[in-house]
C-alpha cells in the first residue's frame, strides 16, 4: 500500500506546466528574434556549435527534478511491514456465565454488568499477556480465540448477553473443558482459566474438569459474583421478576461452597465479587504469581519512508543536468556561468529543505526509539526538540503527548493532544488525539469532558469501534456516578432530617419533663382545707390584736418615764 504523509505539499506541481508554459513562451520569443536577425539558415551556419535539442532536454531534467523533489517533500510512504515480536506473558482464557440468574442486581449494577467491568479492567491490567473468551450457561462456546488484540476482547465482550445461550443452566465442566483445549502449545508459559459464575443450578462434573486441567499445568480461578442472601431475578423490557410454576418469585443466591471446591481443585483460588474492587486487586496479584515466558505475536508497523530513493533520483537527474552541455563542444569550460549557479542554487535550495525537513524528523525517530524502550523522560525530550524545529508538527505533539501521558503527567499530555488535534489535517490521526484526551479524562471521573472527546473523536473517525465502546461505557459510568450522588444527597438529608426529629423529640422530652417536675412539686406542697385557712387566719388576726395592744403599753410606759425624769 502506498500513501503519502504530507499529501498537502503535492499542491506545489502545478509549478510545472506553469514554467512549461513560460519556457515556451520563452522559445517562440527567441526563434522570433533571430528571425529578424537575419535569415534563420545563414544563422544556423554562424553558429555550428549550438545545440537545438540539449536545453529542450536539460530543462526537461530540471523540472523533472522540481517534481520529484516536490513528491520527496510530501513524504511517499510504501505499505506496512509485518513483523513477530517476542513477548513476556501469559495465557489466560476467561469463562463468563450468562445464564439468566446472572440479571440478578445484589451486585450492582447487576452480576452480568460487574462481571464485564471486571474483565475489561483485567485487560487494561495485561499488557504483554494473551487472552480468550468463553461463555456459557447450559451450554459453552468460545466466543474469542485466545489473542494478543485487547481491542478485539473488549469488542466482543460488549456484545455478550444471556439470549446468546438457549440452554439455561451453568454448566461450568462444560466451561472448563473447553477453555483447556484453547490454550496455544506453548510450554512453560503460566496458563489461567478465570470462571465468573454465581454457581447456580450446578451440571455437575465441575470438580474432575477442574482437576484435569490442574493436571495438564494450567490454574483454575473462579470469581463467585453475587450474595448468598439472594435476589430476585428482573426480567428483560419489563419491572417483573421471574416466577417458578407455582407463581412465586425466584431467589437466585451465590452457591460459594461449589465454587470454593472448584477453585480447590483447579490449584487456584476463589474470589469473592462484591461492591468494591478487593476482587479485582486479588485476582491481579494470583496472575502475577505465574510465570511467564517469551510470547511470539505478530505486530503491524507504520508506513516505511520512502523519500531517500526520491531524494537519489534527483540528485542524479542534476547531475545528468550539468553533464549535459548546451552546445555541441564538450569542453567543461564552455559551461555557460549562468547554468553553473543556477544548479548550484537549486542544490543549495534543496539541501536547505531537506535538512530542515528531515530534522524534526530525525527528533521524532528517536523519541520513538526511546519510547519504545521504556524510556519517557528522554523520549519526551527528543519530542520536544522535534516542536523546536518545526512547531506545526502535528505527530511531534500526538508523540509528546504520550510520552507525558506515560509519564502520569496527564494535564500536560491533555495540552499536546489538543494542539496535535488542531495541527493535524488528516481526520483518522486528529480522532486518535481527541481518543487519548477522552481516555484521561475518564480515567480521573471527569466523564463529561470524556464523552465530548469521544464524541469528537467518532466525528472524525466514525468506525472506531474502541472509541464507541468507551463512549458507552463512559455514559453508564456518569449514569452510575450520578445515582451515587444522588443517593447520597438523599442520604445526607434524611441524615439530616433525622437529627431534626430527634433533636425535637428531645426537646419535646425536656418540656415534657419540667412540666412533670413542675407538677410534681405542685402536688408535694400540702392541702389545707377551709376550716384550717379560717383558724390560721383568726390567729393571725388575734396575734396582731395583741401585739397593737403590745406597742400601745409600751408606748405609755416611755412617757411616764420621762415625765418622773423631768420632776
Amino acid at each position: 500500500m502506498f500513501r503519502f504523509e504530507d499529501p498537502i505539499y503535492l499542491y506545489a506541481l502545478v509549478l510545472i506546466p506553469v514554467l512549461a508554459l513560460i519556457r515556451w513562451g520563452m522559445v517562440i520569443r527567441q526563434r522570433r528574434q533571430l528571425r529578424r536577425f537575419g535569415d534563420m539558415d545563414l544563422v544556423r551556419q554562424l553558429m555550428p556549435d549550438v545545440s537545438r535539442f540539449r536545453p529542450l532536454v536539460k530543462f526537461c531534467l530540471l523540472l523533472t527534478a522540481l517534481a520529484l523533489l516536490i513528491v520527496m517533500l510530501a513524504r511517499p510512504q510504501m505499505g506496512t511491514r509485518i513483523s513477530h515480536e517476542k513477548r513476556t506473558g501469559i495465557e489466560t482464557i476467561i469463562a463468563l456465565d450468562i445464564s439468566n440468574s446472572m440479571l440478578a442486581e445484589d451486585v450492582a449494577p447487576s452480576r452480568l454488568d460487574r462481571a464485564k467491568m471486571m474483565v475489561e479492567n483485567l485487560v487494561d491490567h495485561f499488557t504483554n499477556d494473551k487472552i480468550g473468551l468463553i461463555v456459557f450457561a447450559g451450554d459453552a462456546f468460545v466466543q474469542l480465540p485466545i489473542t494478543s488484540d485487547f481491542v478485539s476482547a473488549k469488542m466482543f465482550l460488549s456484545s455478550i448477553e444471556p439470549s446468546m445461550i438457549e440452554t439455561q443452566g451453568t454448566d461450568i465442566a462444560a466451561a472448563v473443558t473447553m477453555a483447556s483445549h484453547s490454550f496455544t502449545q506453548e510450554e512453560g508459559v503460566g496458563k489461567a482459566i478465570i470462571v465468573i459464575t454465581d454457581g447456580e443450578d450446578h451440571e455437575g462434573g465441575a470438580l474432575e474438569a477442574a482437576q484435569e486441567a490442574k493436571d495438564k499445568g494450567m490454574r483454575v480461578y473462579v470469581l463467585g459474583i453475587g450474595t448468598t442472601k439472594g435476589a430476585p431475578i428482573p426480567i428483560a423490557g419489563s419491572s417483573d421478576y421471574m416466577k417458578d410454576n407455582t407463581g412465586e418469585t425466584v431467589m437466585s443466591a451465590l452457591n460459594e461452597g461449589m465454587c470454593k471446591e472448584v477453585a480447590q481443585a483447579g490449584g487456584g483460588a476463589y474470589i469473592h465479587v462484591e461492591n468494591n474492587s478487593n476482587a479485582q486487586e486479588q485476582l491481579n496479584h494470583e496472575l502475577d504469581k505465574l510465570s511467564k515466558k517469551e510470547i511470539s505475536s505478530t505486530v503491524y508497523s507504520d508506513y516505511d519512508e520512502q523519500f531517500q530513493a526520491v531524494g537519489i533520483i534527483v540528485l542524479l537527474l542534476l547531475i545528468a543536468e550539468i553533464c549535459i552541455l548546451e552546445i555541441k563542444n564538450q569542453r567543461l569550460r564552455k559551461i555557460h556561468l549562468f547554468t553553473r549557479k543556477r544548479v548550484a542554487t537549486i542544490l543549495l535550495l534543496m539541501m536547505a529543505v531537506g535538512a530542515q525537513a528531515q530534522s524534526d524528523r530525525d527528533y521524532i525517530r528517536q523519541g520513538n526509539k526511546q519510547f519504545h524502550a521504556g524510556k519517557f523522560a528522554e523520549a519526551e525530550v527528543d519530542y520536544r526538540k522535534a516542536i523546536e524545529k518545526n512547531g506545526k508538527n502535528a505527530q511531534a505533539a500526538y508523540n509528546l503527548g504520550n510520552a507525558l501521558l506515560a509519564q502520569k503527567k496527564d494535564s500536560a499530555a491533555i495540552e499536546q493532544f489538543q494542539t496535535a488535534a488542531k495541527l493535524e489535517t488528516n481526520k483518522h490521526r486528529r480522532s486518535y488525539a481527541y481518543h487519548n484526551i477522552g481516555v484521561i479524562c475518564q480515567g480521573h471521573q471527569m466523564y463529561s469532558e470524556a464523552i465530548e472527546a469521544y464524541k469528537e473523536s467518532l466525528r472524525n473517525n466514525p468506525n472506531d469501534d474502541e472509541t464507541r465502546y468507551n463512549l458507552e461505557l463512559c455514559k453508564r459510568q456518569q449514569k452510575q456516578q450520578q445515582q451515587n450522588q444522588q443517593n447520597q444527597q438523599q442520604k445526607q438529608n434524611k441524615d439530616n432530617k433525622d437529627n431534626k426529629d430527634k433533636n425535637k423529640d428531645q426537646d419535646k422530652q425536656d418540656q415534657q419533663k419540667q412540666q412533670d417536675k413542675e407538677q410534681q412539686q405542685k402536688q408535694d406542697k400540702p392541702q389545707m382545707s377551709k376550716e384550717n385557712a379560717e383558724q390560721l387566719l383568726n390567729a393571725a388576726m388575734q396575734e396582731e390584736k395583741n401585739t397593737q395592744q403590745r406597742i400601745k403599753k409600751a408606748q405609755h410606759q416611755k412617757q411616764t418615764r420621762k415625765l418622773q425624769k423631768n420632776w
